[in-house]
């Protein structure tokens, strides 16, 4: 990276979608200005100005031009420094588009399908969603057979757009599952994405930038506790 450029990332510890820019930005060895933003309190002038639409984290400032939403950052990362290895976009025009689709996939009906079934009280309701999530991950399990050919990672043999996707909420998963002992992937349902999810964290340019398990889980506590007193006030 040329000494003229200036790189910084805005977000917060706690957001997965946070977390893909980081990894990303490892991946390309960009160094890089973090700024914590406190999303429960004010919002910073520079996110403000930076985000005007949305108005939320993860926004990329590069050469005092912000990029904004997390996969939008990781395709602008992997064109920006295309030099640097490894290519987080496949080179192949179909392999592209397919981990486009998965990676929207992932975020727009089978996470949002997740945490629908986590916040409702309706138990009803909550059997039903976690059916809708396991489909999803059968479809998933499916998927990785297909993207990897038989190689580590959604990417192949290297961390590419549908792994840091999916990754970046796996930290959320292990976090949930030491407070409710929800197990969100199943050894036996999903063998390939278990063990894809535990090369994913263990990866070195994964396990240095994901918050700590214990963290996240006293912050859902926190969340939860905040939600509650919000309901109980209203």
């Amino acid at each position: 990276m040329g000494e003229e450029e200036e790189v910084k990332l805005l977000g917060t510890w706690y957001s997965p979608v946070v977390l893909r820019a980081k990894i990303a930005l490892r991946l390309k060895s960009v160094d890089y200005d973090y700024v914590e933003e406190d999303l429960f309190g004010s919002k910073s002038e520079l996110l403000l100005k930076s985000n005007p639409v949305y108005k939320k984290v993860p926004v990329l400032i590069h050469n005092s031009k912000p990029v904004c939403e997390s996969l939008n950052i990781v395709e602008y990362i992997d064109e920006t420094w295309n030099s640097s290895e490894p290519s987080i976009l496949p080179s192949h025009p179909h392999d592209r588009a397919l981990a486009r689709f998965w990676s929207a996939f992932v975020d727009d009906k089978w996470f949002q399908a997740l945490m629908a079934a986590v916040v409702t009280k309706s138990e009803d309701a909550k059997a039903k969603g976690m059916e809708e999530v396991e489909e999803g991950l059968l479809q998933l399990e499916d998927a990785f057979i297909a993207l990897s050919k038989g190689k580590s990672f959604f990417g192949g043999e290297t961390i590419g757009l549908m792994d840091i996707c999916l990754g970046s909420f796996l930290v959320f998963f292990k976090a949930r599952e030491k407070l409710k002992k929800e197990k969100i992937l199943d050894e036996l349902k999903t063998p390939s994405l278990y063990r894809w999810a535990n090369r994913f964290l263990s990866d070195e340019m994964v396990k240095n930038v994901v918050p700590e398990i214990d963290r996240v889980a006293k912050f859902i506590v926190e969340l939860e506790d905040r939600a509650q007193s919000v309901a109980l006030s209203s």
